[in-house]
């Protein structure tokens, strides 16, 4: 048989009705286990696969899952798109990834774009630029299920699944300070993120839990990149911390570059401790002190949230919120 072979085709052949064919590919209990035995042996002879162009056009989904990272340079979000992966594929859904470069206007376009071609939901983590949920809220509208996952949006109705960012924070703060150091500093993230106020609100209350009052020449909040980090602790060094406790391990990096062309040593004159376990914080000299997250569980997780909520289709979804645990790794930076 030349050509793309089609449900059709199969039912001709075998002198079924179309729909027969096509309860017996999605395993209905109404059709025998011989005709269902004979249309499958078929399919596969013929090679058939189903048509999803037409079936979204039927039912105003397609197979595809719409997610939108910030960035994906480092490897927690690799890590997290992994998970998400592989939990969609296991359900018969393919993946369509966008960047929103942590530009607020781009992670517009890209729900925009995203919603146009159908998807059937959308993972999604926001910029560092982002405070409008505008865009998303549309998506509701529509009812394309949504679920956010690390970088959300704290007052949203909308599932999402995060880490204790506050716990993670305090166990990195708290142990800095049980191994004898006294002025912490905290590079923050953006003021308006949910990692970032989490996290300071983790650092402030370790030194509240050791009775160390609250010095903001000793925070500096910006962005989330290396030279984020740089020009930090650039700012912060007049202050002479101890210590630093940064957002991200990238932060924390540059945090640390800088340390070391003022010639200073890390951890003798200053120690460093990050947040997420990124690959290369265990590769830099010295090995970066951190708070790990999950990444993997957290992209499976927020698949298998997404994959709840589609099948519920019409019915009305409650938000969930999954937090999962944090994990101190200790190295040679603290």
């Amino acid at each position: 048989m030349e050509g793309h072979v089609t449900l059709k085709d199969l039912a001709k052949q075998l002198k079924v009705s179309p729909s027969t064919v096509s309860r017996a590919l999605r395993g209905h209990p109404d059709i025998s286990a011989q005709t269902r035995s004979q249309i499958l042996a078929l399919a596969e002879s013929l090679d058939y696969h189903p048509d999803n162009i037409a079936q979204s056009l039927k039912s105003a989904r397609t197979k595809n899952i719409g997610v939108i990272i910030p960035e994906i340079k480092h490897d927690f979000f690799a890590s997290v798109l992994d998970g998400i992966e592989d939990v969609t594929y296991e359900a018969g859904y393919s993946i369509l990834v966008c960047k929103s470069n942590e530009s607020y206007e781009r992670e517009v376009m890209n729900t925009r774009v995203l919603a146009s071609n159908r998807i059937a939901g959308l993972v999604a983590s926001i910029s560092q630029n982002t405070q409008d949920a505008g865009h998303f809220k549309a998506l509701e509208r529509r009812r394309i299920p949504l679920v956010f996952f690390d970088r959300v949006f704290e007052d949203a109705a909308i599932s999402k699944v995060i880490v204790n960012d506050e716990e993670g924070a305090f166990s990195a703060v708290d142990y800095l300070l049980r191994k004898g150091y006294r002025k912490v500093a905290h590079i923050g993230g953006p003021q308006h993120l949910s990692i970032g106020t989490q996290r300071f609100h983790g650092y402030c209350r370790a030194l509240e839990a050791h009775g160390i009052s609250l010095d903001m020449n000793l925070v500096y909040f910006g962005g989330l990149y290396e030279e984020d980090g740089s020009v930090a602790f650039e700012r912060l060094c007049q202050f002479k911390p101890d210590a630093v406790f940064a957002v991200n391990d990238p932060v924390a990096i540059g945090a640390m570059m800088k340390i070391k062309t003022q010639g200073l040593k890390i951890p003798g004159d200053v120690a460093v401790v990050g947040f997420s376990n990124n690959s290369v914080a265990a590769m830099v000299d010295p090995p970066l002190t951190t708070v790990a997250q999950p990444a993997y569980e957290i992209g499976a997780s927020a698949a298998r949230l997404l994959m709840e909520a589609i099948e519920q289709k019409n019915s009305a979804r409650k938000a969930v919120v999954e937090t999962l645990k944090t994990e101190l790794i200790i190295r040679e930076s603290a």
